[in-house]
């Protein structure tokens, strides 16, 4: 049994202590949702909108996850080289992922709340006003999208076996990878702007519906439906996280992929496991039978290279071709 790594570096650190594309402009999108924060909860409770308190509780929470986002950015790099974590910080993405979608599905359940019980007991809106802060808000919750969208793959919904690489993991890269590897953190981030410039618009049609044709309910019915949107994303973003967090196998056809290139003058898999240990990279632990006299290593250049870490064990046999 041979254990290595595509990368000659003992430290396993897979490039993992270089700031990731998305880094900077999520501290761009931080500083400017909390200013937005702040005047959007003022403005729904002196104006009396139920909807645009629910935006600016929103982006509350946008804030606290975006703050996340930033955070395990910095403390992937800061600890990338601690020996004590198997195989770096690679998966402190997609624990921050998670955790951001935890809080977007609280969030979107405590606007419910609200939106409910305004509609049971409603207030007086001040509907110009409100409509200024909303205009406001959904001006800046679409520029930070926008931010993010350009700063990475963050708009892009992938599974964690997408066999795409760090381009400065390694030096083995083929010509034909993927130069960005999808980034869950930073998707998380997209998503939280992508919600609030989505509840903008409904803070908004809601203020105009009732300006005009005196539908004040339909004020917290569009708090009711942002938060049946938003949940939604959350769902999506934690099975993603999720499968990454509990080392899911990619799909089977990839394993069967992975096996062909493996597998040659009957030489057999016996074994297989695959699984994402940061985004874009993978590890492998593989157990093949062969009566070629093909070592660990012959087998390991076979490899795709986003499984940057393999264990290898070959076993001597029959060819399975008899």
């Amino acid at each position: 049994m041979d254990d290595g790594a595509r990368d000659p570096s003992i430290d396993h650190v897979f490039g993992q202590d270089r700031p990731r594309r998305g880094e900077a402009r999520t501290a761009i999108v931080v500083a400017v949702t909390a200013v937005m924060m702040a005047a959007e909860i003022v403005g729904g409770i002196a104006f009396g909108s139920m909807a645009l308190l629910a935006d600016g509780l929103h982006m509350a929470s946008h804030t606290l996850a975006l703050g996340v986002t930033l955070l395990a950015y910095i403390l992937a790099r800061r600890y990338a080289r601690d020996r004590r974590l198997s195989f770096g910080t690679g998966k402190v993405n997609a624990l921050a992922g998670f955790t951001s979608a935890v809080l977007l599905a609280g969030f979107s359940l405590l606007m419910a709340v609200e939106s409910g019980q305004r509609l049971m007991a409603p207030i007086a809106i001040q509907f110009d006003q409100a409509l200024v802060v909303a205009t406001i808000g959904l001006a800046v919750n679409g520029a930070s999208a926008l931010l993010l969208h350009q700063g990475g793959d963050a708009g892009h919904a992938h599974g964690h076996h997408g066999h795409a690489h760090d381009a400065h993991a390694h030096a083995d890269h083929s010509a034909g990878s993927h130069p960005h590897p999808p980034d869950h953190n930073l998707r998380a981030a997209y998503l939280h702007v992508l919600a609030d410039a989505l509840t903008s618009i409904l803070a908004i049609l809601a203020l105009l519906v009732g300006k005009f044709a005196g539908w004040s309910w339909m004020d917290p019915l569009m708090g009711l439906a942002g938060a049946a949107l938003v949940a939604h994303w959350s769902w999506g973003l934690l099975k993603q996280t999720g499968a990454v967090l509990l080392d899911r196998q990619p799909p089977q056809h990839e394993l069967d992929a992975l096996k062909r290139r493996l597998e040659s003058d009957g030489d057999k898999v016996l074994d297989l496991h695959v699984w994402s240990i940061g985004p874009g990279i993978e590890a492998a632990e593989i157990v093949i039978r062969t009566a070629s006299g093909r070592t660990a290593d012959d087998y390991r250049t076979r490899l795709p290279d986003d499984i940057v870490h393999s264990v290898i064990e070959v076993r001597a046999g029959p060819s399975a071709d008899r």
